[in-house]
Parts: C-alpha cells; sequence; structure tokens
C-alpha cells in the first residue's frame, strides 16, 4: 500500500533530479532515497526515473505520476490537520515563496502576528526573485506567494495586498539631500547605482522615467546590485545614489543614514500581491492565513500598508 512518506521522497526526487540532492532535503541518505523509488517502481512494476550515467530524469510513468503525487501529499496533509483541528487547533505546515523585498520587510510581521494567533502552524519561506517565487506557486511548490507582480494563469489566484512607493535614496551630505523636489533633467547629473535587470524597483524605474521625458539609458549608472540591501550601503558610503522601495529606505532614513528626495512629476509604486494555487484543495493552515492577511479588522496588515506612505 502506498503512503505519504515515499510519496513525498518521489516528489523531492522529481523536483531535483538528484538522489543525493533530494536525501539532503528529507534529511536522509541516497540509499535511502534509492530504495524508496526501487519499493515504488516494484509497487507499480514501471520504471519512474530514466537513469543515464549521472543524469536522472523521469520516465513517462513518472510524469504522469507527478501530478497525482502532488495531489495525494495534499489530501494527506489536509487529513493530518483536519484531524488535529479537532483538538480546536490550526495545524499544519505553511510554505511561502516570496520577492526579497517583501520577504525581508511584509512577510515577517505577517507571519509573526499570524502565529500569534495560530501557534501550532508551521511556517517555511523560501525568498527567491519574483519570477522564481511565482512559478513555484504555478507549480504547486509553494501554498503562497508574495510577489511584485501577478500572473494571468489558470488556477492561480492573486489579490492586490498593497502599494510599495520607489523613492530616489541619496547620502546626508549628497548636494540633493537639503533639497525638497527635484526637477527632472537634475537626474542627468547624478552618478546613480541600479538593480539589476528584472528587479522591481528597476521595472518601475524603466516604465516611469518616460512620463518625466528622461529614458533609464540617460542614467549616468556607476553600479549594478542584485540586492536592495547592498544598494543602500553603497548609497551611504557615498558611491551614489539609486532609487529604492521606500520599505528598503525607511529605516536608514530614520538613522539619518539615507535622506529620500521628491522628483517632480515622477511618481513609483511597485505593487505587491499575494497568489494561491486554487488547483490545490486549501489547507487549513493555508486558508486561516489567508482569511487572516484579508480581514479587514485585522490591524497588523493594514499598519503595514499605511506604513510605507512616509520614510
Amino acid at each position: 500500500m502506498l503512503d505519504a512518506h515515499q510519496m513525498n521522497v518521489f516528489l523531492t526526487a522529481a523536483q531535483t533530479l538528484n538522489f543525493s540532492e533530494a536525501g539532503r532535503r528529507l534529511h536522509m541518505t541516497q540509499p535511502s532515497v534509492s530504495q524508496h523509488i526501487q519499493t515504488l517502481e516494484r509497487h507499480f512494476n514501471t520504471q519512474l526515473f530514466v537513469r543515464s550515467g549521472r543524469h536522472l530524469s523521469l520516465s513517462e510513468a513518472g510524469e504522469a505520476l507527478l501530478p497525482l503525487a502532488r495531489e495525494f501529499i495534499s489530501l494527506s496533509v489536509q487529513i493530518e490537520e483536519s484531524m488535529a483541528s479537532l483538538q480546536g487547533y490550526v495545524h499544519g505546515h505553511l510554505q511561502f515563496g516570496c520577492s526579497t523585498t517583501a520577504g525581508k520587510y511584509i512577510l515577517p510581521k505577517l507571519l509573526a502576528g499570524f502565529r500569534d494567533i495560530h501557534p501550532h502552524v508551521q511556517i517555511t519561506c523560501h525568498v527567491r526573485d519574483n519570477a522564481t517565487a511565482i512559478q513555484m506557486l504555478i507549480e504547486g511548490k509553494v501554498n503562497l506567494a508574495l510577489a511584485h507582480e501577478r500572473v494571468n494563469f489558470r488556477d492561480v489566484e492573486f489579490r492586490k495586498f498593497m502599494d510599495d512607493p520607489v523613492v530616489l535614496a541619496v547620502y546626508p551630505d549628497h548636494p540633493w539631500a537639503s533639497r525638497s523636489v527635484l526637477q527632472p533633467e537634475e537626474l542627468l547629473e547624478g552618478d546613480f547605482i541600479l538593480r539589476e535587470e528584472g528587479a522591481g524597483s528597476r521595472t518601475e524605474l524603466a516604465k516611469g522615467l518616460p512620463e518625466i521625458g528622461l529614458s533609464l539609458d540617460q542614467l549616468r549608472t556607476v553600479m549594478v546590485l542584485g540586492n536592495s540591501e547592498a544598494i543602500s550601503l553603497a548609497v551611504q558610503e557615498g558611491i551614489g545614489v539609486s532609487f529604492l522601495s521606500r520599505l528598503v529606505v525607511r529605516a536608514p532614513a530614520s538613522r539619518g543614514e539615507l535622506v529620500a528626495v521628491e522628483i517632480e512629476g515622477l511618481h513609483l509604486a511597485q505593487e505587491i500581491w499575494i497568489g494561491r494555487n486554487l488547483h490545490q484543495a486549501a489547507t487549513r493552515a493555508q486558508a486561516a492565513f489567508w482569511s487572516f492577511v484579508h480581514d479587514p479588522n485585522n490591524q497588523l496588515a493594514h499598519s503595514l500598508v499605511s506604513g510605507v506612505s512616509t520614510a
């Protein structure tokens, strides 16, 4: 008879296509993973993986089993949580995928508030780039995703959570720091530190600059970094200035380490969305978090939304 553990071993091996990596994730040895897979293959009397030297891929039977295995695990989790809930608690394991900024500045506070209400829920957060977080949701690898964009994909629902303003951050001794408002053409005189291609703040900047008669190519770029905190530190060191999420700027600005400067006619904001995969039956823990974050009486969620309006 099939059991949830065996199916989870298959699912992890199918996702990694590497028995050693699957063992590491499951805290098992590689021979133990191989044994479980061989047991499943004997049970179904068919090969689930094609082994060619060190290369591993799913067989046709393995590809067919993959979505069924996900449903099997999901149903198993629901059964466990439903029985545990008879004791009056919400139990379970929530898997989140989130973009970098959301994962560092929004999700921790939300999860802390949620855990105050439901302390028996275990939570795992996968902080990835925006596209990867969304793809993990589509593939059913996470229950929920918090990202700076949404996609139109069958069985995936996104709801807007908040707007995250993008501001021009300069170091306190910069000539612009004492200015209340900059004129757009003055940006051409600055040395800019930018995020990498595909980052939310850079995408918003590229869309917004034409509204004031400029383009991203016209800005003098002295450095490109793949991390907002690294850019914040580089700006504080006087290397240049940058457009950053106000969530990133807020704390150093309150300490006098950065200054947010307004630009005439330029208003940038990233939308932050929360998504769920409707193809997967929602666990009690997932349903509880979805209700928590959309509860109109949830003061924590409202404080996070309103808290980005000022640096």
